[in-house]
Order: C-alpha cells, then sequence, then structure tokens
C-alpha cells in the first residue's frame, strides 16, 4: 500500500483514527461529465476511459453500471492486475495500460497532476482530450454513467436513479454505505477488538434489517432495481468467498440469510452481470495483497458457491 505525497510515491499504511477505528480517505477528483457539456467535459462516445480492478467493489459498481447501460463502445476500460503491492495498482502484460502506456495507475494520477497528494484509486474516469482525471468516486461515476451517456447509450430507458425513488435511494444507500460496503473494511482493518467489535455489529444489524426488508419487497428501495442494489451486490457478491475468513465478518454467511442470498443470485443472473465478476481476481487480491491480514499470503480453495441456483424472487412483483 502507499500514496502519493506531492507528486511522489511513498509507502503508507492504512489510516485510522485514536481508537483503531479504519478510515477511509476522500475521494480526490470530483468534476462530472454532462450530456450539455456545461461541466466543461462532455459527454462523447470515445472520449473517455474508465481505468477498474476487478477485485475492488468500489470500481466494480462502475463496471455494472457500464455494461447495463450499453456503453461497452462509447467508454473503453482497462482493469488493473489484482495484486496491489509496493506501487500500488499495477499493470501487467496481462491487463496493460492502453492509452497512457503507465506501469503502476499513480503513473496516470501524475499525469493529471505532476505534484499530487493522495490515495491512487478506482474506479477513474481519464479524459482522452483534456489527458486529465474527471473523477475517481464511484457513487458519482454511477450516476453520470446512469444519465449522462444516454445519447450514446444502447439502453436509454434504464434508469437506475428514478426521481420517485431518489430519497429512499439515498436512505438506503447511507446506510449500507457506512455500515455495509464501509463497513466490512472497518472490521477487516480494525486496529482494536473494540473498533472490530463496534463495525461487526453495525455490520449484521444491517444484514438483518436488509434481510427483513427483502423478504416483502423485490429490491432494496423498492419494487424496482436501482443504483442502491448495485452498490449493494458489490459487497454481498464478496462477502461468502473473502469478507467472511478474510475480514473476520463471520458471525453469519451470506448464504445463512435466505432472502439475501437468492437477491445476490438474481442480480449475479442478471444478463451482463456476471461478465463484470472475476473471483479469481477478487480472491487473490485480497488474500495476497493485504499481507498485514493475511501474512502467509495463501489463498483458499472455498467456498464453492453456485451463484446460478434458481432464486425465485419473481414471486415477489417487480417493475
Amino acid at each position: 500500500m502507499g500514496k502519493l505525497i506531492d507528486g511522489v510515491w511513498q509507502e503508507h499504511t492504512y489510516k485510522h483514527d485514536d481508537r483503531g477505528r479504519f478510515v477511509r480517505w476522500d475521494s480526490a477528483f470530483r468534476d462530472r461529465v454532462t450530456a450539455d457539456g456545461s461541466s466543461g467535459f462532455p459527454a462523447e462516445a470515445g472520449r473517455y476511459h474508465l481505468y477498474v480492478a476487478y477485485a475492488c467493489p468500489w470500481a466494480h459498481r462502475a463496471l455494472i453500471v457500464r455494461k447495463l447501460k450499453g456503453l461497452e463502445n462509447a467508454i473503453s476500460v482497462d482493469p488493473v492486475h489484482w495484486h496491489m503491492a509496493w506501487g500500488g495498482w499495477p499493470f501487467t502484460d496481462d491487463c496493460p495500460d492502453t492509452v497512457n502506456g503507465a506501469r503502476y495507475l499513480h503513473e496516470v494520477y501524475l499525469k493529471a497532476d505532476p505534484h499530487f497528494t493522495g490515495r491512487v484509486t478506482v474506479p477513474t474516469l481519464w479524459d482522452r482530450k483534456t489527458e486529465t482525471i474527471v473523477n475517481n468516486e464511484s457513487a458519482d461515476l454511477v450516476r453520470i454513467l446512469n444519465s449522462e451517456f444516454d445519447a450514446v447509450a444502447q439502453r436509454p430507458d434504464l434508469d437506475l436513479y428514478p426521481a420517485e425513488l431518489r430519497e429512499e435511494i439515498e436512505a438506503v444507500n447511507a446506510r449500507v454505505y457506512d455500515t455495509v460496503n464501509n463497513g466490512v473494511y472497518k472490521a477487516g482493518f480494525a486496529k482494536s477488538q473494540a473498533a472490530y467489535d463496534e463495525a461487526v455489529d453495525a455490520l449484521f444489524d444491517t444484514l438483518d434489517w436488509l434481510e427483513d426488508r427483502l423478504s416483502g419487497q423485490r429490491y432494496v428501495a423498492g419494487e424496482r432495481f436501482t443504483e442502491a442494489d448495485v452498490r449493494l451486490f458489490t459487497t454481498l457478491v464478496r462477502f461468502d468467498p473473502v469478507y467472511v475468513g478474510h475480514f473476520k465478518c463471520n458471525k453469519y454467511r451470506l448464504v445463512d440469510y435466505p432472502n439475501l442470498w437468492a437477491y445476490t443470485r438474481e442480480i449475479y443472473q442478471i444478463p451482463g452481470v456476471r461478465e463484470t465478476v472475476r473471483f479469481d481476481h477478487i480472491k487473490n487480491h485480497y488474500y495476497v495483497s493485504h499481507a498485514s491480514v493475511n501474512p502467509t499470503q495463501i489463498v483458499p480453495k472455498g467456498p464453492v458457491i453456485d451463484f446460478d441456483e434458481p432464486h425465485g424472487r419473481d414471486r415477489l412483483s417487480a417493475a
């Protein structure tokens, strides 16, 4: 692990508060691509390039929305290699940077800002025309991809942030982000028993809440598939393969929650989603890259999980 400090790459550990609680760094690039170009970054096919990691749940959000909206021909993509060690996210012969020819993602950040200070993260949206980073915040990118590229999308009719559900989506996102998406990291990177206990208790309280919620409705924000489901899914699909063991989130497994487990299978089986899931990258990244959590860097064989098992969620009403 590391970060850039005034344009220089330095080894750097994860950030914690004085109680040993993991603290996530804020994203640094927050410009927006807009359909009308008012932001200075107009939505144009072929102009933008997305850097992602198949291992990363935050980058996975952007990959799913790009796929579901049918933006593959409009926005190119390069995945980094799964092994994040010295130098951060790397590019390799198997996972090359086809736009900037970088060896590490931090070199792309330096091309955008030679004096950049901060974490180098995925997803990162690169503008070929101005040769800079537009945005590296996954929550922003999900909405940019959802609405701003409709003129060149194959599925402009698909709206993952419908006006009538926005209040509910925001409420669900806020709880899920804090206690589930980021909650598994708070547990896994905790530096004290108290910090770990706090994170795990909050995580499973929310999973219990979601399990009950999904017993009576098909999706987390109501009867329609939205960005809230995308944001939750990328954590759930990694839960049993990684977070249960590696991050000690082992009070229950995902498969112990009938509704959550069926819900996860349903989303996995949506046409296009499974192609964005790479368990080889996911497991290798967590178990090998996080040497402070798994010093032996041994990658477990299991668990064996059938994501293609019929989900039965169609018994609930859906729009």
